[in-house]
């Protein structure tokens, strides 16, 4: 039997609820034909990490990458080692963020050059940079191909890379099943302009498009943000109905899994000063959709998954054994056994800080070291509580329990189940003390 051709295609930044007809009509077609994962959730708000995370099949904690600019250890297997053993082709299109140093000792920067061959993880097929944001703005950039020449390009970034994805199934060998993964940077934030710079011509289109209800209580960018962040969520869309258009063409649509995912949520700084880096719903909970194979059927999937479920899934439909250290689960499982569920889903988090968290069925429930920065220590002996969120009767997450002595019996076991996530995930048992003060939110 011919194993199956692999697509990831993994937006940046995009929240778990901008899946809709009216803003991503191709999506919404990909879910009624395959599976909606409805309760899932990244394992790191944080972009580098998550990257690192999908690439390594372990948490940042295990593969080195624990914040951006702390580069992915070239020595680990990455997704594309594994299924190059197995005869796959692999490809990699648009931002990378693993292989730049930012850290004083060591400053190895690849922003905006050329990265190492070393460095970029076992792919054959290379247009990528490892600072999307660095060499391009919404409009007009440059990435480098896998002889590390630069090659330009013109129009909305996404287009752009797309166009080169798509450029590679011309040009693929058509005897080999191939593992591409598609790494958008929209509808994440432009940071030295300071907005999201969306499809230009549609951005007039979601000016009148309603505000999360989340978003509404704080004060935010979101007023001002929120029709480009859309717009290019619905150019993004339209990028992926390409490349189904193109599959179809070929007649290899039938014999691709297409996965779509993103690495992180946002919250418009509503929770802190940034965009993405909180343990909220809003920065955690992420869409994905997986269509091909066994993955068919207009199912709903209810039950938490987490990103670093990606990396066994995607080997078990390419035949790989899953290495012993991977951290999650192989969602086809979940397809054959209805029963089977995950208890919560872990959360590491640094960069402004050290904070832990589990989201459970009902509960968010989150810790933070005493440390300044997430940069200066990767992990902690010691814990504060911080944030605790009952997501039934809270689903914006607006009241935090932490400091409500009703809420002890549920913390201590929140406790017990957040410690043993950090013991696999190779950290050494904390001590998690109370919260000496908290958010309100």
């Amino acid at each position: 039997m011919r194993r199956k051709n692999i697509i990831v295609y993994l937006s940046d930044q995009q929240r778990w609820d901008t899946l809709s007809p009216g803003i991503t009509p191709y999506l919404t077609q990909l879910a009624s034909e395959g599976v909606l994962y409805q309760n899932h959730f990244t394992c790191h708000p944080v972009g580098a990490p998550a990257k690192a995370c999908l690439q390594t099949g372990v948490y940042a904690s295990q593969n080195g990458c624990y914040a951006n600019g702390v580069p992915l250890l070239y020595d680990r297997m990455t997704l594309a080692e594994h299924l190059k053993t197995a005869g796959y082709d692999t490809a990699f299109f648009g931002n990378w963020h693993l292989a730049s140093d930012r850290l004083p000792h060591i400053g190895r920067h690849f922003e905006t050059a050329a990265i190492p061959r070393k460095r970029r993880g076992g792919y054959r097929y290379w247009r990528g940079a490892d600072v999307l944001e660095e060499t391009s703005h919404g409009y007009d950039g440059f990435v480098f191909d896998e002889a590390g020449r630069k090659q330009e390009f013109k129009g909305y970034r996404a287009d752009a890379i797309n166009d080169y994805a798509l450029e590679y199934l011309d040009k693929r060998d058509p005897e080999k099943p191939f593992f591409m993964l598609i790494s958008q940077l929209e509808p994440h934030h432009q940071k030295d302009r300071r907005c999201i710079e969306g499809y230009r011509p549609t951005v007039n289109e979601f000016r009148d498009y309603p505000v999360p209800v989340d978003l509404a209580y704080f004060d935010g960018d979101y007023r001002e943000l929120y029709p480009d962040y859309i717009s290019a969520i619905n150019r993004l869309d339209y990028n992926v109905g390409r490349i189904v258009t193109r599959l179809k063409q070929m007649d290899i649509y039938d014999d691709t899994v297409l996965i779509y995912t993103s690495d992180h949520g946002c919250h418009f700084r509503t929770r802190n000063a940034g965009y993405n880096g909180a343990c909220h719903d809003v920065c955690i909970r992420t869409p994905l959709i997986i269509c091909g194979g066994v993955f068919y059927g207009r199912k709903r999937e209810t039950r938490l998954t987490s990103l670093i479920d990606l990396p066994p899934t995607i080997l078990s439909i390419a035949g790989v054994p899953m290495p012993p250290e991977y951290m999650g689960h192989d969602l086809s499982r979940l397809i054959e056994e209805p029963d089977l569920k995950r208890q919560n889903v872990f959360i590491q988090f640094n960069n402004a800080g050290v904070i832990r968290a589990i989201r459970t069925e009902r509960y968010t429930y989150a810790v933070r070291a005493p440390a300044p920065s997430g940069y200066a220590f990767a992990a902690s002996a010691l814990y504060f509580e911080e944030y605790l969120y009952d997501n039934r009767e809270d689903p914006c997450q607006l009241t935090n329990l932490i400091r409500d002595p009703a809420s002890q019996s549920i913390r201590e076991e929140l406790r017990r189940q957040l410690k043993a996530q950090m013991q696999l995930a190779g950290e050494h048992t904390p001590l998690i003390l109370p919260a000496i003060k908290s958010k309100d939110i």
